[in-house]
C-alpha cells in the first residue's frame, strides 16, 4: 500500500471519484474494440453492433485526422487494417472516409457514427491515440463528437496530459488513465518507472485505471483501488486472466471470439 505521504500527496493532487460517477464501469465487461472475431474486425461498426446486441460494454480506439476530426482506428499506420499503406496522422479526413477495413466493405468509421450507432445503449470506454507532441487536437476532435451525447462515456489514454486536457476543458466526462508495468531489471529503471506511474497519475487526475492484466497483482494498482479508483483490466483473453481479473480488478476489457455465439 502507499506510504502515508505518498497518500496524501495523491489525495491531494488526484483524489477518488464519486461513486456513483464511476459505477457504470464495474456493471459489465466491455469488448476490446468491439466484439471481433472471424469476418468481423475490429474496431469496425460490425464490431459494435455486435456488442451492442449482447448488452457488453464498448472499448474503442481514437485518432486525429487533419482538421482534428476524430476516427475511430487504433494502428498509428494503416498497414495491418486496411489496403492503404503508411501514417494514419498524415491523411485528411476526407481521404480516411474512403480507406476500407481489410476484407470488409466497411470504411474507417468516425467517432460521432459510433456514439449514433451505440446512442448510449451500451458504455463506451474511448481510448484516446496521442502520439503527437500536443494532445489538444485530439481531445478537441473527442469533444465535438461528444456534444450532446448522453450514454455512458468515458475517455481514457496512456498519455496523461490527455486526462489533464479534459479535466481541465471538459470535467463532466468520466476519465482513465491507461497503464502498464515495463520496467528494466537495474534498480534505477525500476525506480523511474514507478516515479513515473505516480506523476502521470497526479497530472492526469484520473476517475479510473486501465490496468495491463500482464502486471498485475501490482501494489499501485490495488492502492489506487483501495482509495476508491476503479481498476479495469485489459486485454483479458483466457480462463486464467479472468480469475486474476476477478481477485485483483474490478472489470474486464475483453477479446474471446467465443462471446459472438
Amino acid at each position: 500500500m502507499l506510504s502515508s505521504p505518498l497518500a496524501l500527496i495523491s489525495r491531494t493532487l488526484s483524489p477518488s471519484p464519486d461513486a456513483d460517477r464511476v459505477a457504470f464501469l464495474k456493471a459489465q465487461p466491455f469488448a476490446h474494440r468491439g466484439l471481433h472475431g472471424g469476418d468481423i474486425v475490429e474496431n469496425s461498426r460490425a464490431a459494435f453492433r455486435a456488442a451492442v446486441s449482447k448488452g457488453l460494454g464498448i472499448e474503442l480506439d481514437v485518432r486525429q485526422a487533419g482538421g482534428k476530426e476524430a476516427f475511430v482506428f487504433h494502428d498509428a499506420q494503416l498497414d495491418r487494417l486496411t489496403d492503404a499503406t503508411g501514417p494514419f496522422g498524415n491523411k485528411l479526413a476526407k481521404d480516411i472516409e474512403g480507406i476500407r477495413l481489410k476484407g470488409t466493405d466497411e470504411t474507417i468509421p468516425k467517432l460521432v457514427e459510433i456514439l449514433e450507432l451505440v446512442a448510449g445503449r451500451v458504455p463506451i470506454l474511448i481510448e484516446v491515440k496521442a502520439d503527437r507532441p500536443s494532445v489538444n487536437g485530439v481531445c478537441i476532435g473527442v469533444r465535438r463528437a461528444l456534444e450532446g451525447y448522453l450514454g455512458p462515456i468515458a475517455i481514457m489514454s496512456f498519455n496523461p496530459e490527455v486526462g489533464r486536457w479534459f479535466h481541465r476543458h471538459a470535467k463532466r466526462y468520466v476519465r482513465g488513465l491507461v497503464v502498464t508495468e515495463k520496467e528494466e531489471a537495474k534498480l534505477w529503471g525500476k525506480v523511474k518507472a514507478w516515479a513515473l506511474r505516480y506523476i502521470s497519475l497526479w497530472r492526469a487526475k484520473p476517475d479510473f485505471l486501465a490496468y495491463d492484466i500482464r502486471c498485475l497483482p501490482s501494489a499501485f494498482a490495488a492502492s489506487e483501488r483501495a482509495r476508491g479508483l476503479p481498476v479495469l483490466t485489459w486485454t483479458v483473453r483466457t480462463a486464467d486472466q479472468e480469475k486474476l481479473a476477478l481477485a485483483h480488478a474490478d472489470e474486464i476489457i475483453f477479446e474471446k471470439p467465443s462471446a459472438l455465439r
